[in-house]
């Protein structure tokens, strides 16, 4: 049997998921109407996390931060069955995640980090990326059952945290997309180009499918083997931003990119490929 604490939209459809391959699951939501809305769904909701835990084998945790989970975990402890296995899929920091671990062991239970890249339908379809690392033997033991839950479930090896460190990265790279989507629709605008004209030329080219491609190029350090020359690249940065200006508008990213290239080329890097901006964080 399995307990849910954290009942907003990712748990919300974990939940369902669960109950809809013909698990018992047990909820919990520091809003009560939000875990009793499940009980139309066959989830048993209960007021107190304490009492939802009560008999659970595994409890899945998604909540809001180290700090929520801490305490709701404290608060639901006095219900833990003995051998009763912990995982948490919220975004931590590595700090908590590794404290965490180390905590609820030294009282006798298990706690693995098991952060997601998922959307609510994700976890309504099961599909999706779980993160795990630590005790490698633990996770050979949970990754059949957490498997079910994603469409991956990728094992970052031994190191306590590292799970929550590349979660961080990864939502970090996500801020950034759509920061970047952001001045790329302002500057659209200035230059009298509709979003659905952007959408239309991001549905054929897809700039996302280099990214890899490129982090291998910055981590093996080719930078003088150039495919677009910083120099040319702060060429275009210029245009930008003084299309932007000329239309009262401002770029969130671009303005900021355009301060590191200048580094870079003071530091006489300006014929080699752009990408050197992220040679000091090799």
């Amino acid at each position: 049997m399995k307990a849910f604490l954290g009942i907003g939209l990712l748990g919300s459809n974990f939940v369902k998921a669960m109950l809809q391959k013909g698990e018992t699951v047990q909820v919990w939501n520091r809003t009560t109407s939000r875990a009793k809305a499940l009980e139309a769904f066959g989830a048993k909701a209960f007021e107190h996390a304490n009492q939802a835990v009560q008999g659970a084998d595994f409890i899945h945790v998604t909540l809001k931060d180290d700090t929520t989970v801490d305490e709701v975990l404290e608060n639901a402890c006095d219900g833990f069955k003995a051998g009763a296995i912990i995982i948490d899929h919220t975004t931590t920091s590595a700090k908590g995640a590794i404290e965490r671990t180390a905590g609820w062991k030294s009282k006798g239970f298990t706690y693995l980090h098991a952060p997601v890249f998922m959307g609510p339908q994700n976890a309504l379809e099961s599909t999706g990326f779980m993160l795990a690392s630590g005790d490698q033997s633990l996770i050979e033991q949970l990754q059949p059952e957490l498997s079910k839950m994603t469409g991956k479930f990728i094992n970052f090896g031994p190191e306590e945290g590292k799970a929550a460190g590349i979660k961080l990265t990864g939502n970090l790279f996500l801020l950034n997309i759509t920061a970047g989507l952001s001045d790329a629709l302002a500057l659209a605008k200035a230059h009298g180009i509709h979003s659905h004209e952007l959408l239309e030329l991001f549905t054929n080219w897809n700039p996302g499918s280099i990214v890899p491609a490129r982090l291998k190029k910055i981590i093996e350090g080719k930078f003088n083997e150039p495919s677009w020359e910083l120099n040319m690249a702060r060429k275009d940065a210029g245009l930008m931003l003084s299309a932007a200006a000329q239309a009262g508008t401002h770029l969130i990213t671009t303005t900021a990119i355009a301060a590191a290239m200048d580094e870079w080329i003071a530091k006489g890097h300006g014929n080699d490929d752009w990408s050197v901006i992220a040679k000091d964080n090799l």
